[in-house]
């Protein structure tokens, strides 16, 4: 960041759609952990900081009688928490923008924190309204992007707000340069051999990662519900697991790049199948390509296992997008934590990892192994989107106003 906010105040921007617990509590606080550094910055600098954030989707989860269920959504949630991490007290305005929300903006001091109602209180926000985002403009000097999560939004407080400060008065905090610049060594820069290791259920989520990611890797790794398809596409058999079969011809030409390309993808050679999608249901090992009829596979099995830890611990870049099975079910999620393990290991030898957001990140985190790999990104859409090669509007506001 290079502003001075001596006797600034500073409009930043942070992600702060946690989730709350029964009692409206915050459940996990990461995100809010992930803008300290960029608040602490501005206030030991002698600025005060004046934060926004959405929290949930009020808008489409109205109350019976067609209002905003301010109860729930509301950032008051937050406040006693934030004030903890910080170790200051910090205020609230129940606006978002209006007289309060100015009033209080106004006789914000050096060293003090100032939290603004949720901005999707407001219809304007997602609509990247001019006059909304002009107002939060005028609440303060300057206007500092943290939220990488949101940054894929054209919304008012991550984009259109930008255009009201001169490009001295506007930066990015720590989060979002540390997204950019780990996605960078993965795009850019990666030191060979690099493997991709994806998940997911579905291919036409991945479409545009797949096809870019196989202009820069070595090793693709493939698994999770996305893998039948592939699968099926080659002539497999595949009982009931998910498949689309509209993707089938896009599998083989996804197939085929890689082959010219001189690429290796692995598909699971064998799979932990089920009778149904439950945790109950009777369960087995099978080859991924003759799974019978009536069954589905849910996670990959333990050759599959042994063939992926082994490509990933002879690996110097890798980068982990998507799960590798049902591993909120307890008998599907060996895979994923099999992987993630080998991922952690592979680390601690030297190699660079990047976690890409989105069940990967819950994986990692639900194993404890958040601190074993080198980066773990806070914004799963947005990473996505950036690893696809797309200009993110939050992004480019800052860049290029």
């Amino acid at each position: 960041m290079n502003i001075n906010f001596k006797s600034k105040k500073a409009l930043v921007r942070v992600d702060f759609n946690v989730p709350l617990n029964d009692d409206f509590s915050v459940g996990d606080d990461t995100r809010m952990k992930g803008a300290l550094p960029t608040i602490n910055h501005i206030l030991s600098e002698g600025g005060a900081v004046i934060l926004m954030s959405h929290l949930g989707r009020p808008l489409k989860k109205l109350k019976e009688d067609g209002s905003v269920d301010r109860q729930r959504f509301t950032l008051h949630h937050i406040v006693s928490h934030l004030s903890s991490l910080l170790g200051i007290p910090v205020k609230f305005s129940d606006q978002t923008v209006g007289p309060k929300a100015s009033e209080l903006a106004a006789g914000l001091q050096p060293g003090e924190v100032l939290v603004l109602e949720n901005t999707r209180f407001q219809k304007e926000e997602k609509k990247g309204d001019q006059a909304f985002a002009r107002q939060l403009a005028d609440l303060a000097d300057v206007y500092v992007n943290d939220a990488f999560g949101t940054a894929h939004r054209a919304h008012a407080s991550t984009t259109t707000v930008a255009q009201f400060f001169n490009t001295a008065d506007r930066c990015f905090g720590f989060l979002i340069e540390k997204e950019l610049k780990n996605a960078d060594r993965i795009l850019n820069n990666p030191t060979r051999p690099m493997t991709a290791i994806i998940g997911g259920a579905k291919v036409s989520d991945k479409i545009l990662l797949l096809d870019k990611l196989l202009d820069a890797v070595d090793n693709m790794l493939i698994g999770g519900g996305m893998a039948y398809t592939f699968i099926k596409a080659q002539g497999g058999q595949i009982g009931k697991s998910l498949v689309e079969e509209d993707k089938l011809d896009l599998a083989l030409q996804l197939l085929a790049k890689a082959k010219k390309k001189n690429i290796t993808i692995l598909l699971p050679e064998d799979s932990v199948i089920a009778d149904a999608f439950s945790e109950s249901a009777n369960h087995k090992i099978a080859p991924s390509a003759s799974i019978p009829g009536e069954w589905m596979g849910l996670d990959i099995g333990p050759k599959a296992r042994k063939a992926f830890s082994e490509v990933i611990l002879q690996s110097e870049t890798i980068l982990w997008n998507g799960p590798m099975g049902v591993f909120e079910m307890e008998a599907f999620a060996n895979g994923t934590k099999t992987i993630a393990q080998a991922v952690a290991e592979s680390t601690s030898d030297g190699t660079f990892s990047l976690i890409g957001g989105g069940d990967s990140v819950a994986a990692i985190n639900q194993l404890g192994l958040t601190e074993e790999v080198s980066y773990v990104s806070t914004g799963g859409g947005a990473m996505l989107e950036l690893l696809e090669g797309k200009t993110l509007p939050g992004i480019k506001a800052i860049q290029e106003g």
